[in-house]
């Protein structure tokens, strides 16, 4: 009996995979994440631009046109924005020749005409139906 005992086996080595299983998990979690939060931020900006269109048309609802000259301005920036619709496009075609009128010069009529303000109220009312 000098030698070693030969009915005893040695260690045997196991293999490991937990590192490779957690970095993979971290990985497909992180993707999980970031495309949730792309989806959030998407629907986010997409419901803003909703928002911006009702801004606008709350403002230009709100033309003032005690001030002709301003109105005018404001009109025409405001219906170009909301002019992607084709009924709005073509009540802001026909509006804009009748607003010329208030634009581009140093004195302008103090009052707005009657033809002028019934073509304004139809293009708010085309817009808030759009919107």
């Amino acid at each position: 009996m000098n030698g070693e005992l030969r009915d005893i086996k040695p260690l045997l080595e196991i293999p490991d995979n937990s590192y490779t299983i957690f970095i993979l998990l971290a990985l497909f979690m992180g993707v999980i994440i970031l495309t949730l939060l792309f989806i959030f931020f998407r629907k986010f900006f997409s419901n803003r631009k909703q928002n911006m269109k009702k801004v606008y048309l709350q403002r230009i609802k709100n033309v003032d046109w005690k001030h002709p000259k301003q109105a005018a301005y404001e009109v025409t920036y405001f219906g170009r924005i909301f002019s992607d619709e084709p009924r709005v496009a073509e009540i802001y075609s026909q509006i804009l020749p009748m607003l010329e009128a208030y634009k581009y010069k140093k004195e302008v009529p103090l009052v707005v005409d009657e033809v002028t303000l019934r073509q304004y109220d139809l293009l708010v009312h085309i817009i808030d139906e759009t919107v």
